[in-house]
């Protein structure tokens, strides 16, 4: 990056530090911290949309849909996150490979299940061999973000669905005494104030997310804990320009640093807006407020 790092055998001290925490990989480096985030970012909306979706249908008076709902609730929370999410990738991807195998080749006639193998034709793989790398890296984040959703929004819903039933019936037979449908009681007054019941459940739903982005890492995405693991590792001048010991301590503590720091800053956004909901509300947090006032 600077003009002194063409020969790095010549430097020394400060400058062939600063060469050697701009090299590119360094670079691959500070961008997967924007990976994590970004997977934060869209996982932790769409956990939260199909946490609800499955709180809802577990509440429902459609039985199929509340046993789907429970059903949902119940295997996730079951089984380990590892298995899940190793579990999910593996499916999603032969699944969509299996779609596009009967759209784009109906004609063929051996077996996609050979053995061990799982075998489709060219059309249909998933990204397709001639696709350049951030097709497939971004296929990869995909199924990873796809697969946190899946696992978390279970978790989600478990959490909703005790919100929703923590809301006080009076609430809700006062609202069927004005006259208000089902429909109408649930989004109007149901959802509303179950958010205050639920986001306790939610914030530490939040901060286990955040601890369960190094699984990025196992499911073949270039994430932090990948480039740390590399760049920590010992290095020699066969292999780098710039050989050194064994310093993956002082990778993983700067990761130590980025997460606690993080989750500081998230239980503080959290703390906000847990106030903000239970303004006025008749809960615990409500009644300080009024005192305090």
């Amino acid at each position: 990056m600077f003009g002194y790092c063409s020969d790095p055998e010549t430097l020394a001290g400060i400058k062939w530090l600063s060469c050697f925490l701009t090299t590119g990989k360094h670079m691959s480096f500070y961008a997967s911290f924007g990976t994590v985030l970004l997977l934060l970012a869209i996982t932790a909306p769409t956990a939260l949309l199909f946490g609800f979706g499955g709180a809802t249908a577990a509440r429902s008076h459609f039985a199929p849909l509340s046993w789907f709902g429970r059903g949902y609730i119940a295997i996730v929370r079951g089984v380990p996150d590892i298995a899940f999410f190793l579990f999910f990738v593996i499916a999603l991807d032969q699944g969509f490979e299996w779609l596009r195998h009967q759209v784009k080749c109906p004609d063929w006639q051996d077996a996609i299940r050979q053995g061990n193998d799982f075998v489709v034709c060219a059309e249909a793989k998933l990204p397709l061999s001639t696709s350049a790398q951030w097709v497939h890296e971004s296929y990869g984040f995909f199924l990873a973000v796809l697969t946190f959703a899946i696992v978390f929004g279970a978790f989600a819903a478990n959490v909703l669905y005790g919100a929703m039933r923590a809301v006080p019936r009076t609430q809700l037979e006062t609202a069927e005494a004005y006259g208000m449908n089902r429909r109408q009681t649930f989004w109007r007054i149901m959802v509303p104030q179950m958010w205050v019941y639920a986001l306790p459940g939610l914030s530490n739903l939040w901060m286990v997310l955040i601890k369960a982005t190094p699984l990025l890492f196992l499911l073949g995405v270039e994430d932090i804990v990948y480039w740390a693991r590399e760049l920590g590792g010992s290095k020699t001048a066969r292999f780098t320009d710039y050989p050194h010991g064994d310093w993956r301590m002082w990778y993983f503590f700067a990761l130590l640093v980025f997460y606690l720091a993080f989750t500081k800053v998230s239980e503080v956004v959290l703390d906000r807006i847990m106030a903000r909901l239970t303004k006025g509300q008749a809960t615990a947090g409500g009644e300080a407020q009024r005192k305090a006032a």
